[in-house]
């Protein structure tokens, strides 16, 4: 009897399951079970699918394409029973995939959004909540940027003095591996100037030597339990969880994500999503990175390895897929680990928040026990030690299709590239950040610029890089995401690596099959192929008809997951 491999099994099974388009023809003629749900006519279809690139409809049944085609074709198919959406010549592309992002966090509904145009602005909005803040609790901010402030610069612990002298403050910067505290805190803390910074972190120093206000990756963990926070009831966690999660999903959806790689979640939040996907409030599927930093709450994936999980087990809505790690800092906040240094200041490498010795025995745990690893890695030293890991356990305990992740990948170089190659590795680059965070890159110099969010270079030698967000640092928007892709241009017409631009065509397999392919879900989603899942987006102008430095503004007119619509335009 022949032997088929899983993979091999599912594709057969979806060939199987799917009839010819003479077939279907037939079947919906004769009225069989076979006649669509709904069809999509008169549109200009980019399938992603190389053996069929363009079409101009396709129709679908039981949250799957059936058949993919011509108007009058897939028109035949329809009986009186059948939706029809007339496209109307508008562009229709499969559903995209954020390949790394952190939807649904509850400080996007509770805590004081930072993401203001001012210091002042932020300085007002802190001390408003402060006044309706108990004695002693912290006060929480998140989303501060400092090159989108007027002012151009970081916070100071003088500056949430002014706001907030009596209680505890934290700002996180949108990049998340930095926060900024008042005097109150570290007080609390017990953090001064004689200070040593921890293994994996820093307390900044003004030029004097004292605490400048910001803290970094592992130095934010003594700021982890002192302070008072409000507490909740268990079931007042689920409800605020599932309220935020809700509320992001409705906003993934608008903007044609259909798919969302969840890269950090802890075990309540896999439990958020299990509850919506029940009661029909979550309108993306969910790719789930499951956190393995092994502190109390960001334990997710030591609990379920020891409860025999690994990565695969789930539906086709919620999915547990790779163990996520972090081995360095942010591009963001430039805190990212670089072998030669920030140009301007060669004794500043950036941050490793794991050794060589940490790496090594995470990943090997994690490869032995069947799970996909992503782990965090800006800086081409913290690469380089990644795929040291993945070297090592890929020749001691093989495995034909891994697809071992490096979340960021940032700053590459040919050697780098030559190695994800050879390990099969999968690199998540930001895609949003060329056009939203361009003036961070004076910081890294043109020089390392043309190897930072290597999109281009990625492709040329034969890697399948998808796009990611990382949403809080980075904005969402796919559509954002093809202009930066496209253009290398940020919001002021600066153009950032030249060298890493690729083809509107190109972006569009980065955010739609590419970002599949991360997830070993290519062979159901990523593409308008029958037997796939029904995930498309109607996007009311073609991406190859406008000037590259409007793609942003092409709008989403409707986003459909499994053959149901969950956004559609007003």
């Amino acid at each position: 009897m022949t032997q088929f491999s899983r993979r091999e099994a599912l594709g057969l099974g979806a060939l199987l399951a799917v009839p010819t388009l003479a077939q279907a023809q037939t079947s919906a003629r004769g009225g069989a079970d076979f006649a669509p749900d709904l069809i999509a006519v008169n549109g200009n279809v980019l399938t992603m699918d190389d053996r069929q690139p363009r079409a101009e409809a396709f129709a679908i049944k039981d949250g799957r394409f059936i058949a993919v085609g011509s108007t009058a074709d897939i028109r035949n198919l329809a009986t009186r029973r059948t939706q029809v959406i007339d496209c109307e010549r508008m562009t229709v592309t499969p559903g995209f995939i954020d390949a790394h992002c952190h939807p649904g966090r509850q400080q996007e509904l509770y805590d004081v959004n930072a993401d203001r145009r001012s210091i002042k602005e932020i300085q007002d909005a802190l001390r408003e909540r402060a006044a309706k803040t108990p004695p002693g609790y912290w006060v929480n901010a998140f989303k501060f940027d400092d090159t989108k402030v007027k002012e151009q610069r970081l916070l100071s612990r003088q500056d949430l003095d002014a706001a907030v002298p009596n209680h505890p403050v934290i700002v996180m910067h949108r990049g998340g591996h930095t926060g900024f505290f008042n005097s109150k805190a570290f007080e609390l803390a017990g953090i001064t100037r004689e200070t040593p910074d921890p293994p994996g972190g820093r307390f900044f120093r003004d030029a004097n030597g004292d605490l400048q206000g910001q803290v970094a990756d592992m130095a934010l963990l003594a700021f982890e339990k002192v302070g008072k926070y409000e507490q909740f009831t268990p079931e007042q966690e689920r409800q605020r969880g599932e309220a935020a999660m809700a509320y992001q999903s409705k906003q993934l959806a608008a903007c044609g994500l259909t798919t969302v790689h969840d890269a950090g979640a802890e075990s309540d939040k896999i439990r958020t999503y299990q509850a919506l996907h029940a009661n029909g409030e979550l309108l993306h599927r969910a790719y789930i990175l499951a956190i393995g930093l092994g502190r109390d709450g960001l334990d997710a994936y030591q609990k379920l390895r020891d409860a025999g999980v690994y990565t695969g087990f789930g539906n086709e809505h919620v999915r547990i897929g790779a163990v996520k790690f972090v081995a360095d800092g942010s591009a963001s906040e430039r805190t990212m680990s670089i072998r030669a240094g920030f140009p301007g200041k060669p004794h500043d490498h950036g941050l490793l928040t794991l050794d060589q010795k940490q790496l090594d025995e995470a990943v090997e745990d994690a490869h032995r026990h069947g799970w996909q690893i992503g782990i965090h890695a800006n800086g081409d030293v913290a690469i380089d030690m990644v795929l040291t890991a993945y070297e090592r356990v890929l020749k001691q305990w093989p495995h034909p299709d891994r697809r071992h992740r490096i979340e960021h990948c940032t700053l590459v170089n040919p050697d780098l590239i030559r190695r994800i190659k050879a390990t099969g590795s999968i690199p998540t680059p930001f895609w949003t950040y060329v056009y939203y965070h361009g003036e961070k890159w004076r910081a890294y110099g043109e020089e390392n610029v043309r190897w930072m969010f290597a999109h281009k270079s990625f492709l040329d030698a034969g890697i399948r890089v998808p796009g990611a967000s990382d949403y809080q640092p980075g904005p969402f928007e796919p559509m954002m995401a093809l202009q930066s892709l496209v253009t290398r241009k940020d919001y002021a017409g600066r153009v950032w690596g030249a060298n890493q631009k690729v083809t509107v065509d190109e972006a569009l397999r980065i955010g739609t099959i590419n970002g599949a392919y991360a997830s070993y879900e290519e062979h159901v989603k990523g593409s308008i192929t029958a037997g796939k899942l029904a995930d498309f987006v109607v996007l009311e102008k073609d991406p190859h008809g406008v000037d590259p430095d409007t793609l942003k503004d092409i709008r989403i007119v409707r986003t459909v997951v499994g053959g149901k619509t969950v956004y559609s335009q007003a």
